[in-house]
């Protein structure tokens, strides 16, 4: 593409994170115009491109897919449409952003994956965490070798709250919040990849919610191919905050990333010390989610994907799915088990 050109892209989804993604790209991403929206819900679809001054939107996400004036799409729907999405946006001829998981099966995966290469169309997925300024300086210096050896690992995601525990897709906290960390942990361990995995979980939030699938805590451990040992943690509802963090230890030292304040600003009074905390997943990373749509666009010029690419999403896939094993059947996991022969 003529890297002059604007690139036109379409937003299938309208919920909260396709709306901040299509806010990206109307007034923060350069080069980029946001040219339709789609959702089932005709008024979020509509209300949201009034509020971005975007010509079109529909309830029909094909409609979107089948403009030949639209250069790339970006999905932020349910999980559990990702994955026929990806595939018929690439059959299309269009560059894929795509919100994770990419898709809730390895056959799924393989199968968008194929359908990208197939087409010869980018296939970005959303790993917004890589794009961090922390995460993405501790991996460059495990990668220049400044910490000597990666040897423990860790991440982990804390949510603000639980509003509605009816609404959590089953396995969510390994498919949709932990992938992010297990993203991570193999970002942080660049070349290796995880071998085995013992993960527990169990709904200590919201107990009651326990007989209808719901698990909203979970701690994993993970051991990588190179002898690195890592862990995961999730949890639903942390009542000080939106808390993210991260940590490599090697051989010849530490870094630790994340910050559940809003900033370095402490509060001294009568009622002691305190700091506001950031509460949104899009304040916490707004610059990251970002950049991340920017490099997409930087992509779409290019043709080759320099972020977290299909093969990527598909390895945090690998591990989550181990995890809901491991949980099942009570036992450790190695990822040759949930993988094709």
């Amino acid at each position: 593409m003529n890297p002059d050109k604007t690139v036109k892209i379409g937003l299938i989804g309208a919920g909260a994170i396709g709306s901040f993604h299509g806010e990206s790209i109307a007034r923060r991403v350069h080069g980029a115009q946001l040219a339709a929206i789609a959702d089932p819900a005709a008024e979020a679809a509509q209300r949201l491109a009034e509020r971005l001054h975007c010509a079109s939107a529909t309830t029909d996400a094909r409609q979107i897919i089948a403009d030949p004036a639209i250069d790339a799409v970006i999905i932020a729907t349910p999980a559990r449409f990702h994955s026929e999405l990806i595939v018929m946006a690439a059959e299309a001829g269009k560059a894929v952003f795509c919100e994770k998981p990419m898709a809730l099966t390895i056959a799924e995966a393989d199968r968008a994956i194929a359908a990208a290469r197939a087409a010869k169309v980018p296939l970005q997925v959303g790993f917004n965490r890589r794009y961090d300024k922390a995460w993405s300086e501790a991996q460059r210096s495990v990668a220049a070798g400044a910490l000597g050896t990666p040897q423990l690992l860790r991440s982990l995601t804390r949510d603000p709250g639980l509003a509605d525990p009816a609404r959590v897709p089953p396995w969510a906290i390994f498919l949709e919040t932990l992938i992010h960390d297990f993203d991570t942990l193999r970002f942080f361990n660049p070349g290796s990849e995880v071998v085995e995995v013992y993960a527990i979980a169990d709904a200590l939030v919201r107990p009651d919610f326990k007989s209808r699938g719901l698990l909203d805590t979970a701690l994993v451990s993970l051991r990588f191919d190179n002898g690195a040992m890592a862990c995961a943690e999730a949890n639903f509802q942390a009542a000080y905050g939106y808390d993210v963090r991260g940590e490599v230890f090697g051989s010849g030292g530490m870094i630790k990333m994340g910050d559940v304040r809003c900033s370095n600003a402490t509060h001294f009074g009568a009622n002691g010390i305190n700091s506001p905390t950031t509460r949104l997943n899009t304040d916490l990373f707004h610059d990251a989610y970002t950049a991340q749509l920017a490099e997409f666009v930087e992509t779409i010029h290019s043709g080759q994907v320099r972020g977290p690419t299909g093969e990527a999403a598909r390895a945090a896939l690998a591990i989550a799915l181990a995890c809901i094993r491991s949980v099942a059947e009570a036992r450790p996991v190695r990822l040759t088990e949930v993988l094709p022969a």
